[in-house]
């Protein structure tokens, strides 16, 4: 008798964007299908995250090189990482992840001397939010920018961006 049943392959994630002058971190979930094959960070095309903070910071920040665009948010004082570490997923939505191992995210406040917030970006993020405030940080929740989160305009997600940047110093 054979198993029919396929074991999706453990994932890994992506190295956190961080150093010791990071102000603010923001967390996602887990790279989606397409960020995982170009090794980087909101790499699908449809993804808001690069083109809100390029709204925010007014940089065309889709138009640069990957490496220059980590470059602007570490200048800037933004992390950028996950909350998972690995999981088992089929596709990219957060509703097929399962098995998830956490980062270390303890490490934040080791690594990053100036960190004065944390953001989740997303819901699935959000749901570990009782492990960020552990940290003694503020913890804030920012709409998915995800192409899956329709439900917020391109506006709507910017507002709600540049309200916890602000917070955390990252504008002006």
């Amino acid at each position: 008798m054979t198993n029919t049943a396929v074991d999706e392959p453990l994932l890994t994630g992506l190295p956190p964007v961080l150093d010791r002058h990071t102000r603010l971190v923001v967390l996602g979930s887990f790279p989606s299908v397409a960020s995982l094959r170009a090794q980087q960070y909101y790499g699908h095309p449809r993804n808001h995250f690069w083109k809100i903070l390029g709204a925010l910071w007014q940089e065309d920040l889709v138009a640069m090189p990957y490496s220059q665009r980590l470059e602007t948010v570490r200048a800037r004082g933004l992390g950028i990482w996950d909350v998972y570490a690995a999981c088992e997923r089929e596709g990219s939505l957060d509703t097929h992840i399962r098995n998830a191992r956490l980062n270390n995210l303890d490490r934040l406040v080791r690594e990053c001397p100036g960190l004065v917030a944390i953001a989740h970006n997303g819901g699935e993020s959000f749901r570990h939010a009782r492990h960020t405030r552990k940290l003694g940080l503020p913890v804030y929740r920012l709409p998915s920018t995800s192409p899956a989160n329709a439900s917020w305009s391109f506006e709507r997600k910017c507002q709600a961006w540049r309200e916890v940047f602000m917070v955390a110093g990252l504008l002006g």
